[in-house]
């Protein structure tokens, strides 16, 4: 663990690899756990502002539940998470085939929103958790990736630069050159 600015964050997203691979895992982590994905305040206005624009993207299942719980629910937690379908589903999954796509960055791919998905998703395998004067940043190892860490290792893409683009979306692209910097150490010594 090292300290960046206001995070804390694990070596492992420095040290692991992982690429997605859909063809492999077909979304799973959109479809499999316990919870929706988690979200922020913010994220629960945006989603609420938006979903009139993503509802013609979504499944019929998952427009029901949307109307049902609301664009967003709290879990049992008490955390801010994305409402799911039957305890299963995302409900803002669709499907291409047997493989699982998030139908907010659908309407995003086809300029319907400017909103790409929850950062959480962007994020994945990296998951944040905020505390009162700093966030931790840790890798989250779950075995339906392990596809991806397959092929992370075979392209050799070490977690964080897998998600440079939702890094710098979370903590800006000063953060991300700190990051790279203490990677580049890390690597030389």
């Amino acid at each position: 663990m090292f300290q960046l600015g206001k995070t804390i964050v694990s070596e492992d997203i420095l040290e692991k690899e992982f690429v997605c691979n859909l063809s492999a895992c077909k979304g799973a982590c959109c479809v499999d756990g316990d919870a929706g994905a988690p979200l922020n305040e913010e994220e629960t206005k945006i989603l609420e502002a938006i979903y009139p624009k993503v509802k013609p993207f979504l499944r019929k299942e998952g427009i029901e539940a949307i109307e049902a719980q609301g664009t967003w629910v709290k879990g049992t937690d008490g955390d801010l998470e994305t409402p799911l379908i039957d305890n299963k589903d995302c409900a803002y999954v669709i499907f291409d085939g047997k493989t699982a796509l998030c139908g907010i960055e659908q309407a995003y791919n086809q300029g319907v929103v400017d909103w790409k998905k929850p950062v959480s998703c962007h994020l994945y395998p990296i998951r944040i958790k905020d505390f009162t004067e700093f966030a931790a940043v840790n890798y989250d190892k779950w075995e339906i990736c392990d596809d991806a860490c397959s092929l992370g290792k075979e392209l050799e893409v070490p977690v964080y630069k897998f998600v440079k683009e939702a890094l710098i979306r979370r903590f800006g692209e000063d953060w991300y050159a700190e990051l790279e910097k203490v990677a580049q150490e890390l690597k030389n010594q």
